[in-house]
């Protein structure tokens, strides 16, 4: 009977076994590369192809010989997989940095910005390639955000003093946030809302018919996530007491109630500090200006919006109040407190460090724009 090949020996050096190993108990190591990496190991204390394809589970032993043969030939570095063949790459590594120069660095002389055509045309590539290359490196010149920093000359004393309060609540108190969202419109759709069906998404009119608005106040009870709202046809300072006197009526007599709200006028009036200062249990902690991301509140306004008054159709104000108490009364009846893990040193170093970039850029395109005058 005729036998086959002998498997090929292995024969490993001291720095390749622990080469090995590190590649086997790595957990940053592909599945794969740490398999194949076993076989080398087994192989080199002396077990046939057959007896490390059973022991490891693998489907044939031509498999374990083959990574045995590739080992064999270019050591450790043998065992990662090769580059898939395909069509060689067209585009140069200096026409890519380029398209990625101009992108970052110019404009269109008839655009604010550059589209895949127009850049397309100018780097004399494909549409196609100019996407391919934006994808890869994270680039969407179409796409534009806002941000407003702070000028609140309390700023850091005020970030210290709410985050203190979510990550670390004084004992026997109740930490509220509150805020109003105003003039919420109740809209209803020029012609009837076609559902959603399959292969086709719910589908609106773009126009609608107004109904009348309504306020929001609202207060998010940070440790259990319930909510106390109340509607109003208007927002001032009026409607804002009148609201503080509804979140009273729910919080535990004995209890200190520290307030977290913005710096609206509708909460500095002479009415709300007069109310505040009839009720030595309650204090006022006031966020830093332009800073509504952190009232807390505000994520269960965007909750809101999202699930409820986006899409909603609603022919009255009634009908919308209705909708927004109905969506409260679930919030509360399952209730999903907001997890605040940031710091207030994470926030200022984050904070810091944009504004240091947000400078360092404005001053290289004012030092571009100089060069480009002369």
């Amino acid at each position: 009977m005729a036998r086959g090949k002998a498997a090929v020996s292995i024969f490993l050096s001291v720095a390749e076994r622990e080469e090995l190993e590190s590649l086997v108990r790595r957990r940053s190591t592909g599945q794969a590369t740490a398999l194949r990496a076993r076989m080398i190991l087994m192989a080199a204390e002396g077990a046939t192809n057959t007896v490390i394809a059973e022991r490891l589970g693998i489907g044939s032993q031509h498999t374990v010989g083959r990574w045995r043969k590739r080992f064999a030939s270019g050591r450790a570095d043998g065992l990662f997989d090769e580059s898939r063949p395909g069509a060689p790459r067209t585009i140069g590594d200096d026409e890519i940095a380029e398209t990625i120069r101009r992108t970052l660095e110019t404009m269109p002389a008839d655009a604010t910005h550059w589209s895949l055509r127009s850049m397309a045309k100018t780097v004399g590539l494909a549409p196609s390639t100019i996407h391919r290359i934006w994808k890869a490196f994270g680039l969407q010149p179409h796409r534009t955000d806002t941000f407003k920093l702070s000028t609140d000359p309390l700023f850091v004393e005020k970030v210290r003093d709410v985050v203190g309060l979510y990550l670390n609540p004084p004992e026997r108190a109740v930490v509220l946030c509150v805020d109003e969202k105003s003039q919420i419109q109740a809209l209803d759709r020029t012609q009837p809302l076609l559902p959603m069906r399959p292969g086709q998404v719910e589908r609106h009119t773009h126009d609608y018919v107004r109904h009348g608005t309504t306020s929001l106040f609202a207060a998010l009870d940070v440790a259990a996530g319930k909510v106390i709202g109340r509607c109003f046809a208007r927002h001032r300072a009026a409607e804002f007491g009148k609201f503080l006197d509804t979140v009273e009526k729910a919080m535990p007599k004995d209890l200190n109630v520290h307030v977290v709200m913005d710096n609206s006028s509708t909460h500095k009036t002479k009415l709300i500090r007069d109310w505040f200062a009839k009720r030595p249990l309650w204090r006022m902690h006031f966020t830093p200006t332009s800073s509504s991301w952190i009232n807390q509140v505000e994520r269960f306004f965007a909750l809101l919006t999202e699930k409820q008054i986006r899409r909603g159709v609603h022919r009255s104000t009634g009908e919308l109040e209705a909708a927004i108490k109905a969506y409260i009364d679930a919030t509360n009846a399952e209730p999903k407190p907001f997890r605040w893990t940031k710091s207030a040193d994470d926030i200022l170093v984050a904070i810091n460090r944009f504004c240091k970039r947000t400078i360092d850029e404005h001053h290289s395109a004012l030092l571009k724009t100089s060069e480009s005058g002369h």
